[in-house]
């Protein structure tokens, strides 16, 4: 199996080349990613723990799934692919904003990711890849809010950034 790439984007999102996912951590290159917040009828998002045997921030809870695009691959491609690997279910996304953040692990990695936040809307269950996600919750966005800021060890170091990014982002539009 290749390792997988990242598409390495100067701060205008346009690419300038690719790396190994790695690597790009490890030098804390600038790379494409993107962020799916799944919201239900209530209004709650769809919260993932990551799996225990993930290589960084294991068992700490996130946004419903968060990753990298492939080359060649649109955003929304990219968001409605890992959401079904992760999570197993699709919905339509919709891409609200993009911004860029860098975020150091005590493991030496770096995130400096030109980040891509989509949203979805779903009712159901998901049927959990165990081998990313070890558990799920809904949680209403005020209640993560709160929860985060009380006990901010329980989340990823990204999520905390971008839901920072996105409860802003929805405090000034109606969706």
């Amino acid at each position: 199996m290749t390792e997988e790439k990242v598409i390495l984007v100067n701060e205008k999102d346009e690419q300038v080349g690719l790396m190994p996912k790695l690597e790009a951590h490890q030098k804390a290159m600038l790379h494409r990613a993107f962020s799916v917040f799944i919201l239900n009828s209530k209004n709650e998002i769809m919260l993932q723990q990551r799996a225990a045997t993930k290589y960084h921030s294991p068992l700490l809870w996130t946004n419903t799934t968060c990753s990298h695009q492939r080359e060649g691959e649109t955003n929304l491609q990219a968001g409605s692919r890992r959401l079904m690997e992760e999570m197993g279910f699709v919905t339509e996304l919709k891409e609200l904003f993009w911004f860029i953040y860098k975020a150091p692990f005590d493991n030496g990695l770096t995130e400096h990711e030109l980040d891509h936040v989509m949203i979805g809307y779903y009712d159901g269950e998901p049927d959990i890849n165990r081998e990313e996600a070890e558990s799920w919750k809904w949680m209403g966005i005020d209640e993560v809010k709160e929860d985060m800021a009380q006990n901010p060890e329980l989340y990823t170091v990204w999520f905390r950034i971008i839901f920072d990014e996105f409860y802003h982002y929805l405090e000034a539009h109606k969706l």
